[in-house]
């Protein structure tokens, strides 16, 4: 179903603003760590495949960092792995939310800008929705810091797939109730010459496209746990909610939404 309009245009905010919006988005997952770690959607097997090739190892016996680890949904499957995982997360809910769930693996409070760990101590350093929370300009010199020679630095997002006709309608639906245009910030985040603006790293890029089938109630907790509808206010993000649930099950009348994602990936190695 094509959108039969254009989205209204949004004022470009002044640049304090928007680094005040950022900050506020990359801090709002904190109260909502519990719904995040439930509903978010996982990786693909074919994800971690596709690290190791291009990282050029396994990562079986790896000594990985995984930075924004969030509640741990990358951390558990990197561990599955049988790589050796330490988790870096900067936010008290979330990092209390992957100690409730992974109690067995380390944990450190800290960032990508200034990285808690020693110099050539790493493997890999994995960024899974979470490098577009950093300051490039930092993170990367942080990055080469803390790999040893031949190491790796893997990030990757899970996007909704735009050829999708239901998810693109309902991206231009989010986008005119809460005033926003996320879409040219969601492809630069995975532009290699915007993950490492000083291009001291050359980036692989690969593409991996999956699926899960959920109840409805599953997609909207989903899409709620994003920080576009956390900062926006409880009030705002159920009204918005509860329409989009009337409109969802004219799409799946069986209440299960088949949810479409490409995840993209970014690996560099170090000399």
């Amino acid at each position: 179903m094509a959108a039969t309009s254009e989205p209204s245009r949004v004022p470009t905010p002044e640049p304090r603003d928007l680094a005040h919006l950022h900050a506020a988005r990359a801090h709002s997952f904190n109260a909502a760590a519990a719904r995040y770690a439930a509903h978010r959607p996982s990786y693909p097997d074919a994800l971690f495949d596709a690290v190791e090739e291009l990282a050029g190892r396994s990562l079986t016996g790896a000594r990985v960092a995984d930075v924004g680890a969030g509640t741990g949904i990358a951390t558990d499957l990197l561990t599955r792995r049988r790589a050796d995982v330490l988790a870096v997360e900067p936010g008290a809910g979330m990092a209390a939310e992957l100690h409730r769930g992974l109690p067995e693996v380390p944990l450190v409070r800290g960032d990508g800008n200034a990285l808690p760990l020693a110099a050539a101590s790493m493997d890999l350093l994995t960024y899974a929705q979470s490098w577009h929370w950093t300051d490039p300009a930092r993170a990367v010199p942080e990055a080469r810091r803390v790999l040893r020679p031949g190491g790796a630095l893997a990030l990757w997002w899970n996007t909704s797939a735009p050829d999708v006709p239901w998810i693109a309608d309902q991206s231009v639906r989010i986008a005119r109730h809460f005033g926003i245009d996320d879409a040219h910030a969601k492809k630069a985040a995975f532009d290699p010459a915007a993950a490492d603006p000083t291009g001291r790293l050359c980036f692989a890029h690969r593409r991996v496209r999956w699926s899960r089938r959920v109840p409805v109630d599953t997609h909207l907790a989903n899409i709620g746990s994003h920080s576009v509808f956390l900062v926006h206010g409880e009030n705002s993000a159920r009204t918005f909610l509860t329409a989009e649930r009337a409109h969802l099950l004219t799409v799946f009348p069986d209440g299960v939404v088949e949810e479409t994602y490409d995840v993209e990936l970014l690996v560099a190695r170090t000399a």
